[in-house]
């Protein structure tokens, strides 16, 4: 045996085993099959990138063609046909502009719009900026649950005070899908603006109105009065509190330093509103094409239901109301979420959202149980917004155009010129629809 103590004075030689290198071997070459692929999975991942990229600017599209809309769209192709069709066009031009800023402004800073209120403003200015906007965001939260209201009682014939309440608990119910994942939510809204959208599309085609909608793309008014309906056009095409909802969508999604570039942001802001920009050239297509010409009033979202069945059939007021039904349900749960942003960008604080949803319900059931026209009970909501619209707009234009907040992603100074006279612009009608009555 051997004796373990006769080694122990021994020097330990180590020993290293030689590692062979092995030297990479080259790919074999890439078949055409081989570099298709790659070249399909590239395009398909850069498209799965543009459309989530897509996602918030659906989110906040729906804004656009709430019921609100459906009241003033109809309202102006039932009285002057299709002069006006160009004032939508063009006030869904400069929302693209306005939407782009606030996209650009989360998704450069990480910031939503109203946190950076809080930040750079003093802070009575702060307070005052919360409480106009969560008024915004009530006022247009109330609009969406009467128009809801309205499309299921022309659809089931279900009392106004009750179908406010279903329409606010279906909305609520949409919202749920927002813990299981953003991109659900963000899927279920566009999926309703594009049942308003198909809606509106099949009327058109029923009511034949495609070959006339040339004779309103020349800029011309009629009086003062279409002068009052191209201002309630254009001052329900911004809505303030999608503003702050959109900064704060892209600050989550992208933060700070994203690196997108504006072209493909803006395009998909464009894509987006376009698609609601249709839906709302489609709404006054078709109540030009199928209501100037009728003896009987169509100042009512109900007289129009009924309009369009005597005029183009059953099936077309069917879709007006299910459209209208779709955009209460999707705007509900969009104005929700902004409240959302709006008071946790100001304050911090958060309210669950049963709690935020019969904020924006009991201000509806007082109107409705009041006996207030549903229809004016839009037009007054309108107006409430038209007071919010400056308050956001002049911050967004002042934060994109500063480059301690923007960094290497602030306007230009023509892109700051051509957003401040949209705001001025904006800004100006609305005045002008609050002081009509005074003046008149």
């Amino acid at each position: 045996m051997l004796d373990p103590g006769r080694y122990q004075d021994l020097p330990v030689v180590e020993r290293t085993a030689a590692v062979p290198v092995r030297r990479p071997v080259p790919p074999p070459p890439a078949t055409p099959r081989d570099a298709s692929s790659s070249r399909g999975g590239s395009a398909y991942r850069r498209l799965r990138q543009w459309t989530a990229c897509c996602g918030p600017a659906f989110v906040v599209s729906v804004a656009y063609v709430d019921p609100g809309n459906f009241a003033v769209n109809t309202a102006a192709g039932a009285s002057y046909g299709y002069l006006l069709l160009w004032v939508v066009i063009a006030a869904n031009g400069l929302a693209v502009l306005v939407q782009y800023l606030s996209a650009k402004l989360g998704e450069a800073s990480g910031h939503s719009l109203a946190e950076l209120c809080r930040a750079h403003c003093p802070r009575p200015v702060t307070w005052l900026l919360w409480a106009q906007a969560e008024a915004v965001a009530i006022a247009t939260d109330l609009a969406e649950i009467i128009g809801g209201a309205v499309a299921l009682r022309l659809l089931f014939g279900v009392p106004l005070l009750a179908g406010a309440a279903l329409t606010a608990g279906a909305a609520l119910a949409v919202l749920v899908l927002a813990p299981w994942g953003r991109r659900s939510f963000e899927r279920v809204v566009a999926g309703m603006l594009l049942v308003v959208l198909t809606g509106f599309l099949y009327q058109a085609l029923r009511a034949g109105t495609a070959s006339a909608t040339g004779a309103g793309m020349l800029p011309r008014l009629a009086g003062q009065d279409s002068l009052l309906l191209a201002t309630g056009i254009i001052g329900a095409t911004v809505m303030p509190h999608v503003i702050y909802l959109h900064s704060a969508l892209t600050s989550r999604s992208a933060g700070s330093g994203s690196g997108r570039a504006p072209r493909t942001r803006l395009g998909g802001i464009a894509l987006a509103l376009g698609t609601a920009g249709l839906a709302n050239a489609a709404m006054l297509a078709v109540a030009a094409g199928a209501l100037h010409a009728s003896p009987v009033p169509a100042d009512t979202l109900a007289a129009v239901h009924a309009g369009l069945g005597r005029q183009i059939g059953r099936g077309a007021a069917v879709a007006f109301a299910l459209a209208l039904l779709a955009a209460g349900l999707a705007s509900s749960s969009v104005g929700v979420s902004a409240g959302d942003a709006i008071m946790s960008g100001f304050l911090r604080r958060r309210l669950p959202m049963a709690a935020r949803r019969l904020a924006g319900l009991l201000p509806a059931l007082a109107l409705l149980a009041a006996g207030t026209e549903p229809t004016r009970a839009l037009v007054l909501s309108q107006v409430v917004l038209s007071f919010g619209i400056p308050f956001a707009l002049v911050p967004l234009v002042w934060l994109t155009a500063s480059r301690s907040v923007m960094g290497c992603r602030a306007n230009r100074r023509a892109t700051t010129l051509a957003a401040s006279a949209v705001a001025a612009l904006i800004s100006g009608f609305n005045v002008f629809l609050l002081i009509r009555p005074l003046l008149s």
